[in-house]
């Protein structure tokens, strides 16, 4: 069979099968964030860590919590890769150094995943399974939380409480994500996934030589990886490593596993603000926005110019060839439109403009349908913008969801859009300004591009490498850092306060001058709205760099 048809055969059967889960694992998700019963085991989390299970929280005590919760869970994963060497199972592995640790600390609290390190030569056992995959649950479930209070600021009215964070943690973290993640383990087990605790195999290479090959906790951690949008790999080659991604029904799976909460969340917002019509229309922006990502950079890496990609018929460079072009197209894409940041090609080596598009797709907000909960949360911010945008032709005061839009929301509303600019903006500029961007192995278009690639990645949370740069210095591990921490929490504070804002008003009846906001034509203008506010805001950049590179 041609690759290209079964590449083709290979998304529409993807497409097809997160259709067919949207309306049933999202109705599951509903219930489990809105039922009040609670299990044993959660009510005993509740008495060890001293929660009540029946109070609530306003916007500030849920940002709170969250910020108090990811504040110990950085210092506690901090500790212990500067002390991997005294932990069992350490493999023989160096403590991990300061500025490293800050980075992969924070990386893995704020759902990041970025990776200044070679995870099989820098990593023990241990720290991978209680440091870095217990922060792929928690941190997911974090951007879940925050989603889902964010939605009862729409839902709910003449109140300031939005639900308790430790409740949703708790839940989110035991009814949704572990359960799946155990199942996801166990599909890529049957896959050819190594799941051991081994030390290492001896194998002799084709020249002769000889290699260790690391076994480990792979299937365990790789299912919540992609699961949860994480992205850390176990291996540094990621999702191209055979040990984690043997062939191409798996590789099926993985991107399975990626959209499955993302897709079905705005199935959630449906059903809590009781207007399923409402989360249709969500899902539908993304669905575009995402396909025409996809096809664009599909047909960008096909139909590559020059002589060699022209003489193999597409641009192979960078591809693992039991993957081909189109899968590792869709891959790119979908990684880079979640916040995912697993990657199994080099996208160093794509044409220009397809190496632009992962870039475009992170600048978008990760928004198609972005990472869990925040791909949501994101994307609702975004048709609140659009929603004030049209009050503003028509010239009457903007609703959404019976909630008007004031100066106090729309003011919220931006900062949580302009802060994501200029962290990615900011950071490229300091780069260039303080010579760091040398670390970058080409110069012209190219090296502006891996410079902005790398910025782009850690303040969206995204955790992708655009590669051909070297990151594990002091400069780049602490500026990265910091992304990836204000990229993370200023957004969610902006966003409870938001939800706070909303849950205090008195709801407003529908008139003839309401904006319907399940229609084509929103859908349409808020996709457009997406795509707009990113051109302007990144098109000089982008001219500078991809652009350039590609024209």
């Amino acid at each position: 069979m041609n690759t290209t048809v079964a590449g083709v055969i290979f998304l529409i059967s993807l497409v097809v099968a997160i259709a067919a889960v949207h309306r049933p694992f999202g109705d599951y998700m509903f219930r489990v964030v809105s039922r009040r019963e609670h299990s044993r085991v959660e009510r005993g989390i509740y008495r060890v860590i001293g929660v009540d299970p029946d109070a609530e929280q306003s916007w500030a005590v849920y940002g709170r919590s969250v910020l108090a919760f990811s504040a110990v869970s950085v210092l506690f994963l901090y500790g212990l890769l500067r002390l991997q060497h005294h932990l069992p199972l350490s493999l023989g592995t160096a403590p991990v150094t300061g500025h490293i640790a800050w980075n992969t600390a924070v990386s893995f609290v704020t759902n990041t995943n970025w990776q200044a390190y070679s995870g099989e030569s820098t990593l023990g056992h241990l720290v991978q399974m209680t440091g870095l995959a217990v922060q792929n649950f928690v941190s997911a479930a974090v951007g879940i939380a925050v989603a889902v209070a964010f939605v009862r600021g729409f839902a709910r009215s003449r109140t300031d409480q939005l639900g308790n964070f430790w409740i949703d943690l708790t839940r989110i973290t035991l009814r949704v994500l572990l359960p799946v993640a155990m199942l996801g383990a166990l599909v890529l087990m049957l896959g050819g996934v190594v799941q051991n605790l081994s030390t290492g195999t001896l194998a002799e290479t084709v020249a002769g030589g000889s290699q260790t090959i690391t076994g480990g906790p792979v299937a365990s951690q790789e299912a919540i990886k992609l699961l949860g949008t994480n992205g850390g790999g176990f291996y540094n080659a990621n999702s191209a490593h055979p040990f984690s991604n043997p062939a191409t029904w798996t590789n099926w799976v993985q991107l399975f596993l990626i959209l499955l909460i993302p897709f079905c969340m705005p199935r959630v917002f449906g059903r809590m603000v009781g207007q399923n019509r409402q989360g249709y229309a969500i899902v539908s922006v993304m669905a575009l926005l995402a396909l025409a990502s996809i096809a664009l950079i599909t047909v960008f890496e096909l139909r590559a110019g020059g002589t060699v990609p022209t003489a193999a018929g597409a641009a192979m460079e960078g591809k693992e060839v039991r993957f081909g072009v189109v899968d590792s197209a869709v891959f790119a894409a979908i990684t880079t439109l979640t916040s995912t940041g697993a990657v199994n090609s080099f996208h160093d080596s794509y044409t220009a403009l397809g190496g632009m598009m992962p870039m475009i797709n992170m600048m978008l907000g990760e928004v198609a349908p972005g990472g869990v909960g925040s791909g949501l949360y994101g994307m609702l911010v975004l048709a609140t913008i659009t929603v004030f945008v049209a009050g503003l032709m028509v010239g009457r005061t903007p609703e959404y969801l019976g909630k008007k839009i004031g100066a106090r929301e729309i003011k919220l509303a931006s900062l949580y859009f302009l802060i994501t600019p200029i962290l990615v903006l900011t950071g490229t500029a300091l780069a260039f300004a303080t010579g760091n961007a040398s670390t970058a192995l080409n110069v012209g278009p190219h090296g502006l591009s891996e410079v902005l690639y790398a910025f782009t990645s850690a303040a969206n949370n995204n955790g992708s490498a655009f590669a051909g740069i070297t990151v594990n210095t002091l400069w780049w591990d602490v500026a990265t850092g910091l992304a990836m921490l204000l990229g993370r929490f200023l957004p969610i504070i902006f966003v409870l306060g938001l939800a706070g804002a909303l849950a205090r008003q008195t709801p407003v009846p529908e008139s003839e001058g309401t904006l319907p906001t399940h229609r084509p034509l929103f859908v349409g203008m808020v996709a457009g709205v997406t795509v707009v506010l990113v051109a302007l805001t990144f098109l000089p950049a982008l001219a500078l760099g991809p652009l350039a590179e590609g024209l």
